[in-house]
């Protein structure tokens, strides 16, 4: 793997999980993901890799051992099936415990998996996340009436910040009843979380202070109820008069939030830098000869929003992808990897191709039982954006390489710190 570019060697720690391979170590961003990517899945469909603190896992890299791992029912996501955790190897103040140990949707399995998701399905509806479009809409022409005034002396404006982010932390902060003035905090707590570079300590005060947060919203929340999500899981009740837990609420307030802004801030980010790069794919669809929804989905098999995500573990040793893996192995979810698998999506994966038309769907929301339920707003979101986006500024393009933009400091989440344009190209 790479770490800012440089290779760093896989290192001679042996695992069970390993088969006698050496492990790849995963270093928290770097330039030339894909290629890191490529290099993992040229090792297996099942690869050891090293995380953090030097715990043992595996990440599974192809598509179709994805789609089998993520759908699985022997393959669990409650972390008392994570060995590790429990036995001493996970060092105190490992950075990736939230991951793991976070109470919700995420970390729940069977039927305590389904009560909670019921419980927030019910109030996550497809009507709602439509009905937003409108708001989605004006909210996007406002930052782009924005921009010009956001622009930089040397000319450039940083897309990233003034408006891949703003657009979907603005949406999920409305629809969840969150004040404004907590919105930036979230955030810089939330790449932190989401971040694998932070040390156990900053990690660790960033987990508490955003539940401190949270906590906090559902309080505000539950004294005055409003037309808001927060609200309606604060009453959401099942038929036998089950609600959300203390913890459970918090947990499924911080996966709102992190994944409902950094998905897509990532995705636009992405899809910028990948019309940008190649031209010819951008005419393509301002001509009318492919769709911004075309955009969005060739974006998330691409480059996917997420790289790798923690964890699932087998509840036995199991045959993933023709590799065995033993009881309790952490598993990551190698979205990015998957996306590129010539075996899925032919030769010509690495291209970025909006008139693509896969036999196979990308999996970069998931697959199965926890198929991210966000999938709709994340979509709704890019492609109003992106569209309005290149109609007002049609010449907008990249004030750097793409190649030299650094990469997000993150083995999870999958994009650039940064991303200089110029709007009139």
């Amino acid at each position: 793997m790479t770490d800012a570019g440089r290779p760093v060697p896989p290192t001679t720690a042996a695992c069970p999980a390993h088969g006698g391979r050496e492990p790849h170590r995963l270093a928290p961003g770097g330039a030339g993901r894909a290629a890191a990517d490529a290099r993992l899945r040229a090792d297996g469909a099942v690869v050891p890799v090293l995380l953090p603190g030097e715990v043992p896992a595996v990440a599974v890299t192809r598509h179709e051992a994805l789609r089998e791992m993520l759908a699985h029912p022997e393959v669990a996501k409650n972390a008392r099936h994570f060995t590790a955790l429990h036995d001493g190897t996970v060092p105190p103040g490992w950075p990736l415990t939230l991951f793991a140990a976070i109470e919700g949707m995420t970390t729940a399995d069977g039927a305590d998996h389904r009560r909670l998701r019921g419980l927030v399905t019910q109030v996550f509806t497809g009507r709602r996340v439509a009905a937003l479009r409108p708001r989605i809409t004006e909210l996007t022409a406002g930052l782009l009436d924005a921009l010009p005034g956001a622009v930089e002396a040397d000319g450039t404006v940083e897309l990233r910040r003034h408006f891949a982010y703003p657009l979907p932390m603005s949406v999920i902060c409305e629809l969840l009843g969150v004040a404004a003035a907590l919105r930036d905090r979230l955030h810089e707590l939330s790449n932190l979380i989401v971040g694998t570079a932070g040390t156990p300590a900053e990690v660790l005060a960033a987990n508490r202070e955003i539940t401190a947060l949270l906590t906090e919203v559902a309080e505000a929340r539950r004294a005055a109820p409003g037309d808001d999500l927060t609200s309606a899981l604060l009453a959401a009740r099942e038929e036998d008069g089950d609600r959300l837990g203390a913890g459970e609420l918090v947990g499924t307030l911080l996966l709102t939030i992190v994944a409902g802004h950094e998905t897509t801030l990532n995705l636009i980010t992405n899809a910028v830098r990948a019309l940008c790069t190649d031209r010819g794919q951008l005419e393509l669809v301002l001509a009318g000869r492919a769709s911004w929804d075309d955009v969005v989905e060739e974006t998330l098999r691409y480059d996917s929003p997420v790289a790798h995500f923690p964890f699932r573990y087998p509840v036995r040793d199991l045959e993933i992808g023709g590799t065995l893996v033993p009881r309790g192995t952490p598993m990551l979810a190698s979205y990015a990897a998957a996306g590129r698998d010539p075996d899925a999506y032919g030769a010509d994966a690495d291209r970025f191709d909006v008139t693509r038309r896969p036999a196979v769907r990308h999996l970069s929301f998931g697959h199965g039982p926890h198929y991210c339920l966000g999938a709709p707003l994340a979509r709704l979101e890019a492609t109003v954006a992106l569209r309005a986006l290149f109609t007002r500024y049609p010449a907008l393009d990249l004030a750097v390489p793409d190649a030299e933009l650094p990469a997000h400091a993150s083995f999870v989440g999958n994009s650039t710190r940064v991303l200089p344009v110029r709007l009139t190209g």
